[in-house]
């Protein structure tokens, strides 16, 4: 199905060095816990949960925080990519994952940013919150699931 690409794993840095994926792998999930966990603030607070303010408020304060941590992941997720690309593109939960996060990604900076911004009803914005949530946990459910397809 996938064209074997002309590449040795066993040229990578992030192979012959026992220590350096798993750090590497621990700044990702670093940067998917930032992005995700600020997401997630202004998701509750969509859902009601907010207690320092509106959702739009939360926004503007995690904004920052989330962009960091998209970019420590954005960053850090290609090059663990490069430690085996072959095995990542056979690997469906990866496709999965990538898929997710492209759709999340999407929708956060849309139709989420939108809504939150405009302060939309009750019931809109808990749709909104929802599919916010559930589109995020299917990347993290997607990335957790690499090692086990």
């Amino acid at each position: 199905m996938f064209l074997a690409l002309a590449y040795d794993p066993t040229t990578n840095p992030l192979n012959n060095n026992e220590w350096s994926f798993p750090l590497l792998e621990i700044i990702h999930i670093a940067g998917f816990a930032l992005s995700i966990g600020t997401i997630a603030i202004v998701d509750m607070g969509l859902l009601g949960y907010g207690k320092r303010g509106t959702a739009s408020q939360l926004l503007h304060e995690t904004s920052p925080w989330t962009l960091a941590g998209l970019v420590i992941m954005l960053i850090t997720g290609p090059l663990i990519f490069s430690s085996d690309p072959n095995m990542y593109l056979r690997n469906q939960s990866f496709r999965f994952k990538m898929g997710a996060l492209l759709l999340a990604l999407l929708y956060n900076y849309t139709i989420h940013r939108k809504v939150v911004l405009a302060g939309a009803s009750p019931g809109v914005n808990k749709v909104v919150g929802v599919l916010s949530l559930a589109l995020w946990i299917s990347v993290v459910a997607g990335g957790l699931f690499i090692a086990f397809v």
